[in-house]
Formats: C-alpha cells, sequence, structure tokens
C-alpha cells in the first residue's frame, strides 16, 4: 500500500478508541443536560421564564458552540492533531459546567453556559475526523452510531442523577459546604457532574491520533473557501441533508428538553419518577436507536442500496411527528411514559446514518470543516432554537407554562415533516456521490 494510504488501524484500536471518544460523548451531554431536570429551580431561585431558561439550553450553548467547530476548531481538526483538540475541550467544558455551580445570577449562568459550549465545540468534528481515518467504509455507520450513543447514554445518566439531587437538596435554599461555601441546591449537580470530565480529557491522551488517509499530505492547502465551493457544487445533498437534520434535531431538542416539565407539571409526577422513568429510556431507547440506524444503514449499503444512509434518515422522519404528537398529548400518564420508548427510539434513529452519509461522499481534506459546517448549522438551528421554540409558544403564543407540551406538539407538527421533504430531495444527488466515490 502506497505512503499516501495507509493500512487501516488494528481493529481492536479503533474498538478502543470510538469507546473512549463515546464516553467523551456521553459527558459532553451530561453537562449540557442537566438544565432539564433544574428548569423548577432555577427559575424559583433566580426567577426567571421557560423560555428565558431555554436560551440557557440553546442560545447561550449553541452559538460559540458552532461558530468555534467552523474556525478555529474546524480548521485545526483538518490539519493539526485532533485527539489533544478533543483532550483540551473536555477539560474545559467540565471546568466550565463545574463554574455553573458557583453563579449566582442568570447573567452568570449564561456566561458559563457559553464557555462550555466553547469546550464543547472541539468534540465532535475532530471525532467524526478521526473515525472516518479508523474505520473503513463498511462499518463506519455502525462506529458513528456508537459513538453518537453518547448522546442518549449522557442525557438519560443527567436525568437520573439530577432528579436524585432535585429530591434530596432541590428544596434547600442554602447548604454550606466546606472550602466551597455557600451552595444552592441546584447548583449541586453542576458541582457533581462537572469535575469527573477532567478525567475523561487524560484518559483521551490515551487513544493514538490517526493517520490520515486518501490525500492527507493535501489538506494543509485547503481553504474554507474550497470547502464552501464543495458544498455548493454538490448543493442538492448538502444543504437539504444539513437542513433536514436540523429539523429532527429542533424536534429532538425540544423533545428531550421539555419531557421533564411536562411530567412534572402535567402529569404531577415527582422528580424522583421522572428521573427514573425518562432517564433509563433515554439511556437503552436512545441507545438502541441510533445504533440500530447505523447498523441498518451498513447492512442496506453491503446490499448494494446506494442512498441506503439517506433511507434510515427518511423513515426515522417519517416516523417522528405522530410518535412525538402522540406523547404530548395523552393525558395518562403511564401511556405517555410508554410512548417515550417508542419515541425516543425514533428521535435516535436517524443521526448516526446522517453522520455516515456525510463522511462517506466527503473527501479527507474536507472531512472535519465540512462536518464543523454541518454542525453549525444543525446546532444554531436545533439546540439554538429547539427548546426556545417550544417555550415561545407556550410562553408567548398560548401564555400558560402548564401547555409546555403543546409547544413541544406545535414545533414536531411543522419540523418533522419538513425533515422527511428535505431529506427525500437529497437522495438523487447523494446516489450519484456515492456511486461516484465508489468507482
Amino acid at each position: 500500500m502506497s505512503a499516501a494510504t495507509p493500512p487501516w488501524p488494528p481493529e481492536h484500536e479503533a474498538r478502543r478508541a470510538v469507546l473512549v471518544l463515546m464516553v467523551a460523548y456521553i459527558f459532553s451531554y451530561i453537562d449540557r443536560q442537566i438544565l432539564a431536570m433544574l428548569v423548577g429551580p432555577i427559575k424559583a431561585d433566580l426567577g426567571v421564564t421557560d423560555f428565558e431558561l431555554s436560551l440557557l439550553n440553546g442560545l447561550a450553548f449553541a452559538v460559540c458552540f458552532t461558530v468555534l467547530g467552523v474556525w478555529p476548531v474546524g480548521q485545526w481538526a483538518d490539519r493539526g492533531n485532533r485527539r489533544n483538540l478533543a483532550a483540551a475541550g473536555v477539560f474545559l467544558w467540565s471546568l466550565m459546567t463545574a463554574v455553573c455551580g458557583r453563579v449566582t445570577s442568570y447573567a452568570g449562568l449564561f456566561v458559563a453556559r457559553v464557555g462550555v459550549g466553547v469546550g464543547e465545540a472541539t468534540l465532535a468534528p475532530a471525532a467524526y475526523s478521526m473515525i472516518a481515518d479508523y474505520v473503513p467504509p463498511a462499518r463506519r455507520g455502525r462506529a458513528l452510531g456508537l459513538f453518537s450513543m453518547g448522546i442518549y447514554l449522557g442525557i438519560g445518566v443527567a436525568i437520573m442523577v439530577t432528579g436524585l439531587v432535585v429530591q434530596a437538596v432541590g428544596s434547600m435554599p442554602v447548604m454550606h459546604w466546606p472550602v466551597i461555601g455557600e451552595v444552592r441546591g441546584w447548583q449541586v449537580a453542576f458541582l457533581i457532574l462537572g469535575p469527573p470530565g477532567m478525567l475523561v480529557s487524560l484518559w483521551l491522551l490515551t487513544v493514538r491520533e490517526p493517520a490520515r488517509r486518501e490525500v492527507a499530505a493535501a489538506t494543509t492547502g485547503v481553504r474554507y473557501a474550497d470547502v464552501w465551493r464543495r458544498i455548493r457544487e454538490h448543493a442538492g445533498f448538502y444543504a437539504n441533508l444539513i437542513f433536514g437534520v436540523s429539523m429532527l434535531t429542533l424536534t429532538f431538542n425540544a423533545v428531550a428538553f421539555w419531557i421533564p416539565a411536562h411530567l412534572l407539571r402535567v402529569h404531577e409526577l415527582s422528580p424522583l419518577q421522572v428521573a427514573f422513568s425518562y432517564g433509563p429510556i433515554m439511556f437503552v431507547a436512545g441507545s438502541l436507536g441510533i445504533l440500530a440506524g447505523g447498523v441498518l444503514a451498513d447492512r442496506w449499503r453491503s446490499a448494494g442500496r446506494a442512498d441506503a444512509e439517506l433511507q434510515v434518515v427518511l423513515y426515522g422522519a417519517l416516523a417522528l411527528g405522530p410518535l412525538v404528537i402522540a406523547a404530548f398529548q395523552l393525558r395518562d400518564a403511564t401511556l405517555a411514559i410508554a410512548l417515550l420508548a417508542p419515541l425516543l427510539f425514533v428521535t435516535s434513529f436517524p443521526f448516526g446514518a446522517a453522520s455516515a452519509a456525510l463522511q462517506m461522499v466527503t473527501p479527507n481534506r474536507f472531512r472535519a470543516r465540512t462536518s464543523a459546517i454541518y454542525l453549525l448549522v444543525i446546532n444554531l438551528l436545533g439546540i439554538g432554537l429547539g427548546s426556545s421554540a417550544a417555550s415561545f409558544v407556550s410562553d408567548v403564543v398560548l401564555q400558560d407554562e402548564q401547555r409546555i407540551g403543546d409547544g413541544v406538539t406545535a414545533v414536531a407538527a411543522v419540523a418533522a415533516p419538513l425533515a422527511a421533504w428535505l431529506i427525500h430531495r437529497a437522495r438523487p444527488t447523494y446516489r450519484r456521490l456515492t456511486l461516484t466515490a465508489a468507482s
């Protein structure tokens, strides 16, 4: 094999790399999802509305996360040491999560959440590019699905741990800890869940930076203008995929963030009941969904389907809207919780396949920065607007925080069908690109 095309790393080494990156991604979603179970205590302490609180989950996090993910993070991930970049980011966001546990105002919490977004901007562009250099195309769908399981494992862990904290100390106004001093009940979750991520950053340093494949030597001559030019030339795929996945992300973010508040307000469950119904379901069903989507995409590709990955994304989008509407409109708590399993399976089902599709037809020298642009759009629209769009409907349009479920329903009723239409439009160009890449 030529020097320009190094051999694939040993399978055991690739598996370990994907595992470590997945654990880092778990902590990423633990740290960003803590807020979901703390809506009530933070609102009571800081005197903010649902919409203002949603900005901490959306705008404060998403702007720096996405802009830095394109530049300079995406550029560094295409040219520099991706492992070191990701490890530094894990350490930073873990530190800033702990800082969230020391602030005492809305403005301070907003700034700390911006810091979390700065750190988390590093992981996904670097990880996508590393996995593509660790794993051959035939196994890439399941590898990216395994990495992306971190989303659902992280949310599940965050919900369960934070639920325990809220149940135990959420009603306590102030506690006094040695060395740290005064701690409010809602701050405990940040102080517990932030620091362990710093150890994960050290573990990540034990992963070897993989050799860049294909035309690695040419990456230093690639400019963002070249990346944008490729995206424009194949906009039938890139634009439709990016905006289609953005609509799926918007729906998922609205669902994932507001499920706890909906169950607490409408079904009058306790924080502990929410934590140990929603948390385990997200942990299991969300993880199985994204892994199943990646495995199915790999099988269909092996069977010769040129648009296998986008078929998986499309079927997930078609099923999403009806399940969201049913889960948030049912007034029977038992049935609503039972529906969370298929709902969370379907919300996760498309994402591993969508990531694999992007890597499948993007040349190595463009891969990290194309991934960063992909993440910029889907996170600005999906994370930045998802939870806020739902709370805007309930707070501003309906003027009733008890109707947050109606806000989520409205978001899904628009975004899920739009996602399906955009992904369907992406399929012809994607088939052509995959056939070209294979030839």
